[in-house]
Order: structure tokens, then C-alpha cells, then sequence
């Protein structure tokens, strides 16, 4: 068990694939325990998505580390007994099944909170639990599609692309895991707990970030740009002699310090760019002018001197290289886990660095199917906490 503020805190995990284990292994991170309740013989869907490691899923493992796991049929009457105990344990009941699939299984919100009034329920679902889409089924792809981030990903003209990650899922499980301290925080004042719904789609146009204001602003929908900002320049991967690299010179100093570091700084003073409005107008032009002189040497070298001037800027990094930088390495973000079939595997490690308690360098493995299943029959929570 990991020690961490949630150490004590008792969840009920109905989660699967994504979003929802994301959330609840960020809990078990800092602390909860916390009890996956997973469909008998097949498990959690993500066991049998790969890569594989001796037969075992490295996606799986990766988001359900820390965990403990019992197989139950929530359709069976003996299987319901012993959830609904575990229910009557637990803090925090977290899953993400479709819109009315708790409704169906007899454990709608009202039906939740009279049996069990101090339990929290995080629902996490494509679409929510209201609105006309609240029972179609959704998987990441799909609201990326939906929620206008793929609109923005990608080069003009080109076709449509996926976030390189699963911005989908994710974004809903880190907005499940900030509901879920704030209504602990609720709980904690007042004694009351609530329903937490959020909804995949709901999260990404939560993201949009300044697309929604540029399309208030101008009655325009914007598109894919590529790799640059569309309201700051320059804010982009420009070209080198060798290897990309990023430049975000986000004001008309930095933009002055970076045309100086480059050995061009008659550009900070060119008509064209004086201002960032400028800038973005003549963005091209710019970009231009600034490789002309870039692509005379290599990343590393233009990196050292822009770096030297105080702007920000970096290399465009591979997943190899994300895990073999030495701050990445520093800040713990690459952790162990040992798994006693697959051996030592690398994982992301957790990004609440919390000054009160330690962030270890191993992290519990994930469980395998029904591991804990006969204790936790038995003794419930007891089986696996403190």
C-alpha cells in the first residue's frame, strides 16, 4: 500500500479500459485503497488489449497498479451481497460504464445514497447522465471526434488526427479525480455526499482552451495549424540544420532576446514583427526569416545559445528519450513495478509531487484476476487495508 493523503480512504472500483482506471489508480497513488471489482473469467476489458509481456497486458498493468481485485457477477444474488458490503465499507464508488447501466443493475444514484448516505459515487461516462446522448457508448476516439479537439490536430489540409494520446479518456479521469476531492472536501464540512457526473465529452470541451474564444471572437470555427500557437508568435517547431526544435518567445522581449541569440537581431526590429499581432499576421514570413538562419547549424547548438538567452525553448523528444532525460529521471517520473510474471517493468510515474509524504520509486504491481477475491469475501476491506 502506498502511503499518501487518501491513506484510509476506502473505493469501490467499477472501472474499466481508461478513464475511469486512470482516476482510481491516481487514488491508489496517493493513498486509497482500493478494491476493482472486475466481471468473472474476462476481467477488466484492457487485460486483453497489448502490448504483452509473457502473456500479460502492458496496457492493463499500467493503469491498474496498486490495485486489489475481486471477480463479481453483478447479476448474481450472492455476488450482489458481497458488493453491496463492500459498498457499505467504502468512501468513494467510482465507475464507468455507459448512462444507465447502474440503473439496469439496480444501483441508480437516488437507490445508492438512501442505503448507503456517507458513500461518494463517481460516475464517469462518454456523455454524462442527462442530455440526449446520455446512453450511447463512447470510447476516446470518438469524442475527440465530437468534442472539436481533432478539428484543431494536424496540418492544414490534412486528414483527420487523433491526439497522439488518449486525451479523451484521460482529461475525464483527471476531472473525475479533482470532483472526487472536492466532494470529500463537501462530505468532510457538511456529512453529506453527492453523485459526481462527469462525461468525456463534457471534458473536451472543457479543453478547448482558446478555440472557443477566437470562434466567439471572429464567427469562425478554426482548424488544424500545425505546430504552431494561433495567438502567440513565435510559438512553434521550427527546422534546424538537423533536428526540429520548439521556440516559444511569448512577448516582444523574448522575441527581442531570441533574434539576438540566433545572431539576426535586425528581425526584432523589422517592420513586419514589432508586435505580436504583427507577428501572428506575418507568421510565415517570420518563420521564414528565422530558418534561414537555423538551419545553418544543429538543434543542440541553437538550443545552447537560446536557452543561454532566457527563452523558452526544447527538442521535439521520442517516448525513448522522454524516459531517458535526467529531469524526467529527477522529478521520479519513470518508476518500477514488479510484476511476479512479467518481471520489472518502467511506467510514467505520478505527477502530485506532495511535500508531506514520499514518492517511491516502485509502486505496487496490478493485480491479476480475483487475486484477493477469497479475503476480500471474507473480511471485506480488511482483507487489504492497514
Amino acid at each position: 500500500m502506498t502511503d499518501g493523503p487518501y491513506r484510509g480512504l476506502k473505493v469501490v472500483d467499477l472501472t474499466r479500459v481508461l478513464a475511469g482506471p486512470y482516476c482510481t489508480m491516481m487514488l491508489a497513488d496517493i493513498g486509497a485503497t482500493v478494491i476493482k471489482v472486475e466481471a468473472p473469467k474476462t476481467g477488466d476489458d484492457a487485460r486483453h488489449i497489448g502490448p504483452f509481456i509473457k502473456g500479460k497486458s502492458a496496457y492493463f498493468m499500467s493503469l491498474n497498479r496498486g490495485k486489489h481485485s475481486i471477480a463479481l457477477d453483478l447479476k448474481a444474488k450472492d455476488d450482489r451481497a458481497i458488493f453491496e458490503r463492500l459498498l457499505g465499507e467504502a468512501d468513494i464508488l467510482v465507475e464507468n460504464y455507459r448512462g444507465g447501466t447502474m440503473e439496469k443493475l439496480g444501483y441508480d444514484w437516488p437507490t445508492l445514497h438512501a442505503r448507503f448516505p456517507k458513500l461518494i459515487y463517481a460516475a464517469i461516462s462518454g456523455f454524462g447522465h442527462t442530455g440526449p446522448y446520455k446512453t450511447k457508448p463512447a470510447y476516446d476516439m470518438v469524442v475527440q471526434g465530437m468534442g472539436g479537439v481533432m478539428s484543431l490536430t494536424g496540418h492544414p489540409g490534412g486528414p483527420p488526427t487523433r491526439v497522439g494520446t488518449s486525451v479523451g479518456d484521460i482529461t475525464a479521469g483527471l476531472f473525475a479525480l479533482s470532483a472526487i476531492g472536492a466532494a470529500l472536501y463537501h462530505r468532510e464540512h457538511t456529512g453529506e455526499a453527492q453523485k459526481i457526473d462527469v462525461a468525456m465529452l463534457d471534458a473536451q470541451v472543457a479543453i478547448l482552451e482558446n478555440a472557443i474564444a477566437r470562434y466567439v471572437a471572429t464567427g469562425k470555427a478554426p482548424g488544424p495549424i500545425g505546430a504552431r500557437h494561433p495567438s502567440i508568435t513565435p510559438f512553434a517547431a521550427f527546422a534546424t540544420g538537423d533536428h526540429p526544435i520548439i521556440i516559444a518567445a511569448g512577448n516582444n522581449p523574448l522575441f527581442a532576446r531570441l533574434c539576438a541569440a540566433i545572431g539576426a537581431p535586425a528581425l526584432s526590429d523589422d517592420a513586419r514583427f514589432k508586435t505580436n499581432d504583427l507577428r501572428n499576421e506575418n507568421h510565415a514570413a517570420l518563420a521564414q526569416e528565422l530558418e534561414r538562419t537555423l538551419k545553418t547549424n544543429g538543434a543542440a547548438h541553437w538550443l545552447g545559445l537560446i536557452e543561454a538567452a532566457g527563452v523558452p525553448c526544447g527538442p521535439i523528444n521520442d517516448v525513448a528519450q522522454v524516459l531517458a532525460d535526467p529531469h524526467v529521471q529527477s522529478r521520479n517520473m519513470v518508476v518500477t513495478m514488479e510484476d511476479a510474471d512479467a518481471g520489472t517493468l518502467k511506467l510514467a510515474g505520478n505527477p502530485m509531487k506532495l511535500s508531506a509524504f514520499a514518492d517511491p520509486k516502485t509502486r505496487p504491481p496490478a493485480p491479476k484476476l480475483d487475486e484477493k477475491g477469497g479475503e476480500i469475501r471474507a473480511k471485506g476491506f480488511k482483507a487489504v487495508g492497514d
